[in-house]
């Protein structure tokens, strides 16, 4: 045979996969368990199917439920690209049946290999962007629950003490600190601004004497209990301190970025782009892999992460263009913010940005167009391996 697709359709115990030739007919329908000798055999059998000729494997994932089948993949020097999943989703209408199975997916997935050409090649990642990806995983997974546990805070702070809801920085530490001590207006009238000065010091907060007069401001303005005072009292002192430990938590794993970062060969070239951070940079090599292998051209780049506009046209309507709907979103936001960040710390930057507005653009649209040029800088600066600098080195003729 000169060439078959194994679509796999993947699963959390078990992984089906599904064996077309070049006809389109099935050589092997198969529901293995996801465990290396299963796998093994699965991988052994395929390429006796295919008798020395040509394997690619495809599948919906790629990573997680089926990380072990891509590591035995690679190991064996095997071909894999990837199908997204809302592809498989929107091609299963066109097949005949209405009936939903692992074994149907898996067909979906392998026709699907077998005839399209566009698909993007599963690659290796380095063990840094690997790392990094877990970790800047897990700090989007704080960031949202402290803010999760920061709304339900003030929303609950609001129905029992609304002034010093309206008076407090709830994003500063030392707001945080008087919650875990003093809730109630009662309690704070009592203390004082003079006791509690003293004991916002003891705690190190930044600005002690402005923050004990604004909430002792607060509490002279309610003198009224509300129902249930004492039970929010003691929520609002237990969601304060998770919103502390999760600071602490988020702390320390940018901590662990930023050293695993730095020990990336390209940290460098991309911490030299203004508006490109440790946290952003990370969130770059996790996203493309640590590399741009995958992406032969800039083009492609700013296309997977959403920058570059997608055309809509019809008949007699050319030039209509719109935003991508298929596009990495935590790439879009290194490049959006790092743009919108730049446009304050780099010369060139504001400059375009500027030009963008002049010719009638918002303020979105002109951040988009940054953002997209500056894929082509970052790309080149890549590829070249040097820092980016203001002015442009000269390149003078051989």
């Amino acid at each position: 045979m000169s060439r078959i697709w194994a679509g796999t359709d993947c699963g959390k115990t078990h992984h089906h996969c599904l064996v077309l030739d070049a006809e389109g007919d099935t050589l092997l329908s198969r529901r293995v368990a996801n465990d290396e000798p299963e796998l093994l055999e699965l991988i052994g059998d395929v390429l006796d199917i295919a008798d020395g000729g040509c394997v690619t494997w495809a599948m919906d994932m790629t990573g997680g439920e089926p990380a072990l089948l891509i590591e035995l993949l690679i190991a064996h020097g095997q071909e894999l690209v990837y199908i997204p999943g809302v592809v498989v989703n929107r091609a299963t209408d066109s097949y005949r049946g209405e009936g939903k199975t692992d074994a149907r997916d898996a067909k979906v997935i392998a026709d699907q290999a077998r005839m399209r050409r566009d698909l993007l090649p599963i690659r290796p990642g380095d063990e840094a962007a690997i790392e990094l990806r877990l970790l800047t995983e897990h700090r989007s997974d704080l960031v949202e629950d402290r803010t999760r546990t920061l709304n339900r805070l003030k929303s609950l702070l609001n129905s029992m003490f609304p002034a010093l809801e309206r008076a407090l920085d709830m994003g500063t530490v030392g707001a945080l600190v008087l919650l875990t001590g003093y809730q109630s207006p009662a309690a704070i009238r009592r203390t004082g601004k003079r006791r509690l000065t003293t004991w916002l010091r003891n705690r190190k907060v930044y600005r002690a004497e402005a923050l004990a007069a604004k909430a002792v401001d607060a509490a002279e303005r309610q003198h009224t209990a509300v129902a249930g005072e004492k039970a929010i009292s003691k929520m609002v002192h237990t969601l304060a301190r998770e919103v502390m430990a999760l600071n602490e938590k988020i702390t320390e794993t940018d901590k662990l970025i930023e050293g695993r970062f730095r020990e990336h060969e390209l940290a460098d070239v991309i911490t030299s782009m203004p508006g490109i951070g440790t946290i952003l940079g990370a969130e770059l090599l996790a996203a493309t892999g640590g590399s741009m292998d995958a992406f032969p051209t800039p083009d492609r780049l700013a296309a997977f992460a959403g920058v570059a506009p997608a055309p809509r046209d019809s008949g007699q309507v050319s030039g209509n263009l719109h935003r991508p709907k298929r596009y990495h979103r935590r790439l879009q936001r290194v490049f959006y913010t790092s743009a919108l960040v730049s446009i304050r710390c780099d010369p060139n930057s504001r400059r375009f940005y500027d030009r963008k507005r002049a010719e009638g653009k918002r303020h979105v649209q002109a951040v988009l167009a940054l953002a997209r040029r500056r894929v082509n800088v970052l790309w080149a600066l890549i590829r070249d391996r040097r820092c980016y600098t203001v002015t442009p080195p000269v390149t003078h003729a051989a």
